[in-house]
């Protein structure tokens, strides 16, 4: 896709997200030296100073939806080096079991998200389950194919609306990912896109 089609992809600015995104070029589009777990604690901090105050997201980009979760795409680096995107999630809603082949940054701008990470058996054999985090409004976490990717996500609050900002070393609509079968292992591709695309 050209660049400027790809620019064309990007929203209307939004203020506040513009730190973010300086910090992320300046890491993944310079020379930057650091490796990778370097800069992700840098982009980390980046993410919680963002996610520290919920006065920033426009409503377009928080509707949910009554089935299914909505992902909407807030940025894209013209280059594909990263992408910004806010989940919502209504009550009760879940992600299959799902990987993501890129570095990723979960952020928690409001209310609650149950992260439940798994790891493959041998082929045919359940998906294990080997920890569930919730992560709260301010709290951000990373995962990484590096150090395993897979999980399962779902709206910790039984009564209402939760958002969380993710960021992710590519353009993570656009990636074929996959999706587990938890009783076998078996995996599905799939491409995610976007609700705002």
């Amino acid at each position: 896709m050209s660049t400027s089609k790809r620019k064309e992809m990007n929203m209307q600015p939004i203020p506040r997200l513009h730190e973010l995104v300086d910090t992320l070029t300046d890491l993944f589009g310079g020379m930057d030296a650091r490796d990778e777990q370097q800069k992700l604690v840098i982009a980390g901090d980046a993410l919680k100073t963002l996610v520290g105050t919920d006065d920033w997201l426009p409503d377009e980009f928080a509707q949910p939806h009554p089935q299914y979760y909505q992902q909407y795409l807030l940025y894209c680096d013209p280059q594909q080096r990263f992408s910004i995107v806010s989940f919502v999630w209504g009550p009760g809603q879940t992600t299959p079991i799902h990987d993501h082949k890129v570095w990723a940054l979960i952020g928690m701008l409001r209310g609650a998200e149950r992260g439940e990470h798994f790891v493959a058996g041998l082929l045919g054999q359940p998906m294990q389950c080997i920890g569930t985090d919730i992560l709260v409004q301010g709290e951000i976490e990373s995962l990484s194919p590096a150090s395993g990717d897979i999980h399962r996500v779902s709206n910790a609050d039984a009564n209402r609306v939760s958002i969380s900002i993710h960021v992710y070393g590519g353009d993570i609509g656009q990636i074929k990912r996959h999706v587990y079968d938890q009783d076998t292992g078996q995996m599905r591709e799939f491409i995610s896109g976007y609700a705002n695309r």
